[in-house]
């Protein structure tokens, strides 16, 4: 289901983009010029080149050819004076309206799930974020597989099948399932040796940090400068896919676990959200999110909500938060003046150094909370670092056979570590 063709002589994707603008879109708030936008983006970075753009607007789809059938010949023949081989829809389409619009316009057929769908798979490297996609196309192509090109409908026979009377159609799709199947039971694995890290990273008392944020919104550049982590880097949708944790090292000398999260999207489809929630719900962990904003985008309120929407769906909405508005340097001075301010939010660069020393100080800030004295035995070198690793140790005092340290804890790590701790605390 690639947008890429492996041939001698690639010939690259032209295609045109259409929008269709419903009543129930229009009760929703969004933008559709700013999702078409959007769209261009996502086109751009599958390496399709978008030569035409096509809207209409109607109270409700049409069940046959999503648009009206005068906007399907309007299609036609843009399409043929332009020379374009390929029409991507901004909505979600059934496989019945696919196979329709395929053989009315004989170009290919693509909506905006399937175009964010092959994007994801040229970005994911490792071994969970292949088996993601890959569940997560397949989770996507089963209920629409008899849209998807006459080939697929052709009767099947032969080894492998239950004879001649079984169509291509029917073998193709209990092969699919199968794949789902095979795919969860992998990606189970995965999840239970992720799982296994986390609860390693509990026992040791690592704090964790969450990057999350629209995509394109700065996540991986923020992680490289504040971590030196070598990360890849573009200026593009998705140009990162797969989670990277790194170490930073806050001002009085606290390491914290600092990951680096999926981009969100607009309309991020259900089957991406499902199959990537393991990942994803690394920010469940977290000790603090880092809410990271392109503060120079137009979309910037809407991709905020989006952030906000998904947060809310994994359980993590109530996690203590910071915002970033990265991307200042871009901004205008009247834009910075619009951005909110105060406690819980920081306009920056992340190519400013000043402003990275200003982003630890935060952290450290949030992360920090109330000071305890412990009065540690001088032989539980554990509960001595587990208490550096856990809090800001502000000094050190020796008495006899102890050690007596002034501690800065927040609430959650210490409720979270107090069961150690709580009978070495001095009254």
């Amino acid at each position: 289901m690639s947008l890429t063709h492996d041939t001698q002589t690639e010939v690259q994707d032209r295609a045109i983009l259409v929008s269709l603008v419903t009543d129930k879109i229009k009760r929703t708030g969004i933008d559709p010029e700013l999702s078409l936008q959007e769209l261009v983006q996502l086109a751009e970075t599958a390496g399709v080149e978008v030569v035409d753009v096509l809207r209409q607007n109607k109270e409700t789809p049409d069940s046959k050819w999503f648009i009206g059938k005068g906007k399907v010949e309007e299609l036609r023949i843009a399409a043929d004076g332009l020379g374009a081989n390929t029409a991507i829809f901004d909505q979600e389409l059934s496989g019945a309206q696919v196979r329709n619009l395929e053989e009315a316009l004989d170009m290919k057929i693509i909506d905006r799930t399937q175009l964010i769908l092959d994007i994801f798979a040229g970005r994911a490297k490792t071994r969970e974020g292949i088996i993601q996609v890959e569940l997560a196309q397949h989770s996507y192509l089963l209920p629409r597989l008899s849209g998807h090109g006459k080939n697929l409908s052709r009767l099947g026979g032969g080894i492998g099948t239950r004879g001649p009377g079984e169509s291509k159609l029917e073998t193709d799709r209990r092969h699919i399932r199968g794949r789902i199947t095979e795919l969860k039971r992998q990606l189970d694995e995965v999840v239970k040796t992720r799982e296994l890290h986390r609860e390693h990273r509990r026992k040791s008392g690592a704090v964790q940090v969450a990057l999350v944020g629209y995509t394109n919104a700065g996540k991986s550049t923020l992680l490289k400068q504040l971590t030196d982590a070598d990360v890849y880097i573009e200026n593009q949708l998705f140009a990162t896919l797969d989670p990277t944790s790194r170490v930073l090292q806050l001002p009085a000398g606290k390491e914290v676990v600092l990951t680096d999260t999926v981009g969100f999207i607009q309309n991020l489809p259900h089957d991406l959200v499902a199959s990537f929630r393991a990942t994803l719900e690394e920010v469940n962990e977290a000790n603090l999110v880092l809410h990271v904003v392109d503060a120079s985008s137009p979309m910037r309120e809407e991709q905020m909500e989006v952030v906000d929407s998904i947060l809310q769906e994994l359980g993590a909405a109530g996690k203590p938060r910071v915002v970033l508005f990265n991307k200042s340097d871009l901004c205008q001075p009247e834009q910075l003046e619009m951005l909110p301010s105060g406690p819980g939010y920081l306009k920056i660069s992340a190519f400013n150094q000043e402003d990275l020393n200003r982003v630890t100080a935060l952290i450290a800030d949030e992360l920090a909370g109330e000071t305890l004295v412990f009065r540690i035995p001088g032989d539980r070198g554990d509960l001595s670092a587990l208490l550096y690793r856990v809090g800001e140790v502000l000094e050190t005092n020796y008495e006899e056979n102890d050690i007596l340290y002034s501690v800065r804890l927040n609430k959650e790590d210490y409720e979270k570590w107090g069961y150690k701790l709580t009978e070495f605390v001095v009254q």
